[in-house]
Formats: structure tokens, C-alpha cells, sequence
């Protein structure tokens, strides 16, 4: 059977054009139906019979699908499809996010610009008492604090208030993961240094209000300034000392 399948992929097929084809088959699969959020896969020779591939081409399409979470390994018992549900997003983007830096960091941050801004707008239309009033105290506390990490807590479950006010989980992991902690803590470290608490809490004051008075618009608006702020102290930091380049890297200062 292996050398069958072997013979059918060919030999002008090279074989990364043969394991791309298998990864694309069991997406096709499981977008159809055919292989369900939870469901054990055949065993590779089985599954390898059914796509016509080698076996070896086969382990490489699983192995690929396994990093992209997609597909998940367990010890003993098989390979199953993920649930793929928002707390697989959160994982892919955070591990992105985490393990980024430099101008990749730019462009996780623009992407965050898009998000966060359409689902602040999207919160101002749809939060309920509770949550905006969870959302008045992160800030207050924002407001109250020197201390760097208890600022940074609650900046984070500040906007995550905000995310999942707006109703849409798939958006509030993506955001989740992209709000990587890491990285906001040297922000917070960048703008104590720059003396800037004063003026993202009042980004945040700015936000908050827009909530306040259920102006999607100006919701928008004010989630897209925040951001951007975040982004030009980005862009001022790798365009300064190697110093800088090495916080924004996560080397040691």
C-alpha cells in the first residue's frame, strides 16, 4: 500500500505539494462535515489509503495541522479535530503576539486598531448596566493606582469588559490574544518612564464616556486614538536606542 501510494503521488510531486494537498483534504473534510469538532481521525494508514498518499506525507500533513491547532495529538489514544472554538483563537493569537516583536508588533498592533475599535463601537450599542459598571471600576482603579501591575490588570480586564460586552466571541479571543500581557507590561513600563499614565487614563476616561452615552461612532473613534497612541510609542521605541529595541524585544534591560 505504501508503495502504491507512493507511485501515485509521482515523482515530479514534490513532496511538500503532496503534504499541502493532504492538509488542504482534511480541512475540506472538516469544513464539510465530514470530520467533526471532536471526532477522531482514522488511523494514518487508513487516512492515507483514503487521500491516495504515502504515509509519510500523511504524518506531515497531521503534524502541520497539529501546530495550526487544527488537529490535536493525544498520547495513547489518537488524533482528534479541535473543538475550534474562541479559546483556540486566543491561544494562536497570544502565542503570536508573545513571541513577536519589532515591526511584527506593528502590524499585530494595527490589526488590534481594526478589532478593538469595531468592537468598542459595537459595545456601545449593546452593554448592559452591569457591564459598563464593571467598566467604570476598572478605571477608577486605574485612576487610584501607582502601582505598574495593578494598573496593568486593570487595563486588561478593562478592555476585556469591552470585548465581551459586544457579543461576539470569536472577535473577544482574537482581541484576548493579540492584548498579549507581556507586551503591554512594557508599554506600562515605557510610559511610567515617559511619565504618559496621566494621558492613557484619560484615552481610557475618553472610551469609558463614549459607553457612558451609547455613541457607537465616538466609540470607535476614541478605541482607535488609544491604540494608535500605543503604536506611536511602538514606532518611537524602535526608532530610538538599542536600549529600546531590546525592551520591545523582551531582552533583558
Amino acid at each position: 500500500m505504501e508503495r502504491r501510494a507512493e507511485q501515485v503521488e509521482g515523482a515530479d510531486a514534490p513532496k511538500g505539494t503532496v503534504t499541502q494537498r493532504a492538509i488542504e483534504r482534511i480541512k475540506s473534510m472538516i469544513r464539510e462535515g465530514v470530520l467533526q469538532p471532536g471526532q477522531r481521525l482514522p488511523t494514518e494508514r487508513d487516512l492515507a489509503a483514503q487521500l491516495n498518499i504515502s504515509r509519510s506525507s500523511m504524518r506531515e500533513a497531521v503534524r502541520a495541522l497539529t501546530v495550526l491547532g487544527i488537529l490535536e495529538a493525544r498520547h495513547g489514544s489518537g488524533v482528534y479535530v479541535t473543538r475550534l472554538g474562541a479559546g483556540d483563537l486566543f491561544e494562536t493569537f497570544g502565542a503570536v503576539a508573545d513571541l513577536s516583536s519589532g515591526p511584527q508588533l506593528l502590524e499585530l498592533l494595527e490589526v488590534r486598531r481594526v478589532l478593538e475599535s469595531t468592537a468598542t463601537g459595537i459595545a456601545a450599542a449593546r452593554i448592559d448596566a452591569g457591564q459598563l459598571a464593571e467598566v467604570g471600576r476598572h478605571l477608577e482603579a486605574m485612576r487610584a493606582s501607582d502601582d505598574p501591575e495593578e494598573i496593568l490588570a486593570h487595563d486588561l480586564a478593562f478592555h476585556r469588559t469591552i470585548a465581551a460586552a459586544a457579543g461576539n466571541e470569536s472577535m473577544a479571543a482574537i482581541l484576548e490574544g493579540l492584548s498579549s500581557r507581556t507586551f503591554r507590561a512594557r508599554v506600562w513600563r515605557g510610559y511610567q518612564e515617559e511619565g504618559a499614565f496621566e494621558r492613557t487614563v484619560l484615552e481610557h476616561t475618553r472610551i469609558y464616556r463614549t459607553l457612558v452615552d451609547r455613541d457607537p461612532d465616538a466609540a470607535r473613534a476614541a478605541a482607535s486614538v488609544h491604540v494608535a497612541e500605543v503604536e506611536g510609542w511602538l514606532r518611537r521605541q524602535l526608532g530610538g536606542d538599542h536600549r529600546g529595541a531590546a525592551a520591545i524585544s523582551g531582552a533583558p534591560r
